[in-house]
């Protein structure tokens, strides 16, 4: 009404009134601008643990992350924040990312709480669609949420796919080599694949109405085997030989487990570069000051021990760095944070209450912050779970079910069932039968299928009966004990099981205590009701029949 009023006024100074007039449109305009809801821009790498550059500035210790370059990612989080302590709520896609969807925790999503066999529960609200319905375009690239069909889908199914441009990037070593193997240089190779993700990303912008706000999920699954063996020195310059002493304690520390490491980080760093497209686009297009960026994974390395299907921090541990431009950046948070925590933190960017049923709390309040350390003061442990990976890894199907709870000092585990296999049973593998480096390199089915095939895991099994490496062997396939508790200070990579420590006893008990309470009060069917609904059909049950590839 001011501005209408100064436009129609009319007098002998007209012409200072008609540029009054365009200042308080101008002004006008840009108290529009300002309370527009801010983008969402999601880069979410399947398999992806807590490896980039930056987070070895965090570490005191020799590291992986003082070999792998990430500079795209590593400015997202010196702009913003940089998460210490985030973690997924379960290592395993499917159900991690049916609890990021829908800010629950794993085991509420129904049959979202398992990979094969997995539906989405339509009557879940998710943070996509709720930010939809609110005004936002909405769209992804690659995976989101995959089990199920089109119409089951947390992203409204493929009606919100932007991939004219393609999908090679997905399998980013093995395209790229094959591109060089056919005399294509390096560099031109690397371009096309960033020209994939650059196209992608213009056609789910070029799709977005006017003035609306956008949500954009950028979903790759390269960081997921497989990729090409020893990509990561000849794409990348990462010589494996540079990991010597900067592994885990629980990997052999030997040319093949560097070398399938080194790729691993090849393709981290192919992550990157499709992070640093995206950047660059919204840059040129004026988009990114009024952007939230976030980077993350969906938990740990596979084909490595502790890694994906396990509750350590190799497997649950995950990178997550948030840049909002306009509030305090350059801090790093030690607030244990959870990835359902996500969708709410969408939701009132969006403008939006999260509805009720969330478990997750929004992190908005941690980005407005100008603190660094511990800003809430609640946020003190995370808890996390798995039931069901692949099927037919155990017999009649069975999941293997476990809960942890993590705090600043201590990993405690309850294995609720340690007579079965945690990775999968040994199928093949016998004491007198090793099946062939190609099969366990191949086939994630041939043993222990809940660890995915790798060199690593065949290296594991062929040098399974010599006396120096039966310790890692057991350690990542044998049976566990019922509890398993570790304290971080003096035990980074949790191999010392302290549990049955009468010295610990006091400490394993609070920990199983409290654990318990949350599960019980959050309605996990595992610890609450007479039967636990994830030991009955369709979790488990009617023997699944090994896949082969």
């Amino acid at each position: 009404m001011l501005v209408k009023t100064a436009c129609l006024w009319y007098s002998s100074e007209m012409i200072r009134q008609l540029l009054w007039c365009g200042l308080l449109l101008r002004l006008a305009w840009g108290t529009a601008a300002a309370d527009r809801p801010p983008n969402i821009l999601f880069c979410f790498a399947d398999d992806w643990g807590r490896y980039a550059s930056i987070y070895a500035t965090l570490e005191q210790r020799p590291s992986p992350n003082q070999v792998v370059r990430t500079p795209n990612i590593d400015r997202v989080a010196r702009q913003g924040v940089l998460f210490r302590n985030a973690y997924v709520n379960a290592p395993s896609c499917t159900p991690c990312r049916s609890s990021l969807l829908s800010g629950r925790y794993f085991f509420r999503t129904g049959r979202g709480a398992i990979l094969n066999g997995a539906q989405w529960d339509a009557s879940l609200p998710v943070y996509p669609l709720l930010l939809k319905e609110s005004g936002y375009h909405i769209g992804k690239t690659f995976k989101v949420w995959s089990p199920g069909t089109p119409a089951d889908a947390p992203y409204g199914g493929q009606a919100h796919a932007y991939e004219k441009s393609g999908r090679k990037y997905n399998n980013y070593s093995e395209n790229v080599t094959a591109l060089v193997r056919e005399g294509v240089p390096l560099a031109e190779a690397r371009r096309r694949m960033e020209a994939e993700v650059r196209g992608n990303f213009e056609s789910f912008l070029a799709a977005r109405p006017a003035g609306q706000p956008f949500c954009y999920w950028f979903g790759p699954t390269l960081t997921h085997r497989t990729w090409e063996k020893g990509s990561g020195k000849a794409l990348w310059n990462i010589n494996p030989d540079a990991l010597k002493g900067r592994l885990p304690s629980f990997l052999p520390d030997v040319p093949e487990v560097r070398e399938d490491f080194a790729d691993y980080l090849g393709e981290v760093q192919a992550f990157d570069s499709g992070v640093g497209v995206l950047l660059e686009k919204l840059a040129a297009i004026g988009e990114l000051t009024n952007t939230v960026v976030v980077v993350s994974g969906d938990h740990g390395a596979p084909g490595f021990p502790h890694g994906k299907c396990n509750l350590y921090d190799f497997g649950v541990g995950v990178s997550l760095s948030i840049w909002w431009p306009g509030q305090p950046g350059g801090r790093v948070v030690d607030d244990f944070t959870l990835l359902m925590d996500l969708a709410p933190t969408f939701l009132e960017l969006g403008g939006l209450k999260p509805p009720a049923g969330m478990d997750g709390r929004s992190l908005v309040n941690i980005l407005r912050s100008p603190r660094a350390g511990l800003v809430e003061s609640n946020r003190t442990f995370v808890i996390t779970g798995r039931e069901r990976h692949v099927a037919g890894a155990r017999e009649g199907n069975r999941p293997y079910p476990h809960r942890a709870l993590r705090n600043e000092r201590y990993l405690y585990i309850r294995n609720f069932q340690p007579d079965r296999w945690p990775m999968g049973a040994p199928n093949e593998v016998t004491e007198t039968n090793t099946p062939s480096y190609s099969a366990l390199e191949q086939n994630t089915y041939v043993a222990f299928a809940d660890m995915d095939a790798s060199p690593t895991k065949a290296w594991l099994v062929h040098h399974r009966q010599e006396p120096q490496w039966k310790p890692f062997y057991d350690l990542a396939f044998g049976q566990r004990p019922a509890e398993e508790l570790y304290d971080l200070q003096k035990d980074l990579d949790e191999i010392n099981n302290l549990a049955a420590d009468p010295a610990h006893a006091s400490i394993r008990a609070a920990l199983a205590a409290q654990l318990m309470e949350v599960l019980t009060r959050a309605g996990d069917p595992r610890v609450v009701g007479e039967q636990c609904l994830f030991e009955l059909p369709p979790f488990a049950g009617g023997e699944a029949a090994a896949r082969r590839k």
